[in-house]
This record gives structure tokens, C-alpha cells and sequence, in this order.
């Protein structure tokens, strides 16, 4: 089995991605999708009801996937949980295996919703790793405490002086990884990790960058207004539009997506989120190869 935690803590270039989850889902689709990613990447990353979508719990499609021999990535999310609830999710998570986590605060639940839930927010997400940490300290907890404390940021273009204090405090709470939000702009994530650089952060965590693979224009347009933080140019929108195949030139700009990543110091990984055909994930990554070659 791929393993996260050791590939992005060995150097090596790690490629995960993440199931598509309803409340329809069942044990045979959740196994279904893991396949159609393959072995191409190092692991799963299991969504906590993300933007407010109501689906099993992250806890049990990550154990079907540890029962498929599958790599999950737990994300647990501070909008749906008090911190007991929160601290028992993941011990109960250790004892499956589990051994990497997304620890977040979780985006606000739709306005459709209805009737609107109550956001819980005992805890915020840098509150959340330090808990997490502390739990992975203490020597009296019985189920494996070797695991990757992970969190999430946003690229952005930062002003002279940028310190990065919220990245700073995350990683002195206990954050070791963190997923970027989904950002096709090349030349935004290169300045944005440049803007890292002199802050000496990435001594001390891996940066795993948000892609995604576009199969239509409608596609991309509706990332853009249901996914908070997603970041897709005009210039890949044109390029999709100008296609006449747009499901292979989503293949063919995501592949060269990962090869611009692989070449941006500082990150470690590419983080790529698919529509319904998961199956072409694994065809970029191959493709990527060959570019590389």
C-alpha cells in the first residue's frame, strides 16, 4: 500500500487526490472510485462533509479504504464537532490505522441547507492541530501515536513584509503538511511560494499544492461558484473553451500542471481533485511523466 505519511516524509514528489462523496454513497461505490485512481498516488484525502454536503462520515470511508488497502487522509472539521467529539474521532481513527489527518475549520454550511445547522466552532483549526498534538505527545494513549498532523492555506499574493503568522502558528501548534486550496495559477502559487521562502517555514513543513482536472468549461465554472477559495485564470478557461476535445485538454493542461509544480521550490507534492471521471487523474499523472522526460 502507497502511504502518504512515509512518501512525503522520505522526499519523494507525493500525488493524492479525493473521492467524490453523497449521501447515496455505499461501500462498493467508495471502492469503486479508490480503484479507478489506482496506484498512481500516495493517498486519499476523505472529506468532512465538505462546503456543508452531507455524506458518511469521513471515519468510515476511511476504514473501507484502509480495508482496500488504500492510503486515507482523515479530514476532520471544527465547524461539526465539539473537542471531545473532535479528540474521539480521532482515536477511533488511530485504531483503524489511520495515520495522516486534515485538521480545518470547515466552510460555512450553504444557505439552501435547510434547516440551517449550527456551526459548533468549540475550537479553531490551529487550536484543533495543537489538540492533536498534545494527544500525539502523550505517552499514555495506548493506540499508535505516529501520525501526520496536517492543515490547509490559501495562495495568495502577499505584500512586502508578509510573515506568515497564521502558517507559523499552525506549524509551531504541531501542523506538519498542508494542503493548498485548489490554484491553477501557476505564476500566483510560484510568487506565493517565493513569499515563503525567506520565512524559513519550510524547514519545518511540506507543501502539498491543490490542482484540479477539468473536463468541461461547465465544469470549471462550477468549481468557480460552489468551491470557496478555488482559483481557476481566464487563461485556462479559454484554453477549455478553444478545445475541441475539452475533456483531453483538461487531461493535457492538468498534466502540465503537475510538471510546472514539480519545478516551483518549496513544494512538496500536487493535491489533484477530479469530476466524476476519476480515471482520468491517473492519465495525467502518466502523461506528466513523459513531460518530465
Amino acid at each position: 500500500m502507497n502511504n502518504f505519511k512515509n512518501s512525503i516524509q522520505s522526499g519523494k514528489f507525493v500525488i493524492t487526490s479525493e473521492i467524490s462523496l453523497t449521501p447515496e454513497s455505499n461501500i462498493q461505490e467508495v471502492e469503486s472510485q479508490a480503484r479507478a485512481l489506482g496506484d498512481d498516488i500516495d493517498g486519499i484525502l476523505v472529506t468532512d462533509n465538505q462546503s456543508g454536503q452531507l455524506h458518511m462520515s469521513p471515519i468510515v470511508v476511511g476504514s473501507i479504504l484502509l480495508n482496500s488497502n488504500i492510503d486515507p487522509i482523515v479530514q476532520l472539521s471544527c465547524r461539526n464537532r465539539n473537542r471531545i467529539s473532535l479528540l474521539s474521532d480521532i482515536l477511533g481513527c488511530l485504531a483503524l490505522g489511520v495515520s495522516s489527518f486534515s485538521l480545518i475549520r470547515g466552510d460555512k454550511v450553504p444557505e439552501e441547507y435547510q434547516p440551517r445547522p449550527k456551526a459548533i466552532m468549540d475550537i479553531n483549526a490551529t487550536e484543533l492541530i495543537s489538540m492533536a498534538q498534545n494527544l500525539k505527545n502523550d505517552e499514555t494513549i495506548s493506540p499508535p501515536r505516529n501520525f501526520i498532523i496536517g492543515g490547509v492555506l490559501t495562495p495568495h499574493p502577499p505584500k512586502d513584509g508578509w510573515q506568515a503568522k497564521n502558517l507559523t502558528k499552525k506549524v509551531d501548534s504541531g501542523a506538519q503538511f498542508f494542503f493548498t486550496h485548489t490554484c491553477l495559477d501557476m505564476d500566483l502559487l510560484s510568487t506565493f511560494m517565493k513569499k515563503i521562502g525567506p520565512t524559513k517555514i519550510l524547514n519545518k513543513c511540506y507543501i502539498v499544492a491543490g490542482i484540479a482536472l477539468l473536463e468541461s468549461t461547465e465544469n470549471a465554472e462550477w468549481l468557480r461558484k460552489n468551491r470557496p477559495n478555488v482559483i481557476i485564470p481566464n487563461q485556462i478557461m479559454n484554453r477549455l473553451k478553444e478545445a475541441k476535445d475539452q475533456e483531453a485538454e483538461g487531461i493535457k493542461i492538468c498534466s502540465e500542471q503537475i510538471n510546472t509544480v514539480k519545478k516551483i521550490p518549496g513544494i512538496s507534492g500536487v493535491h489533484i481533485i477530479g469530476s466524476k471521471k476519476l480515471e482520468n487523474i491517473p492519465l495525467a499523472i502518466r502523461a506528466s511523466i513523459n513531460l518530465d522526460d
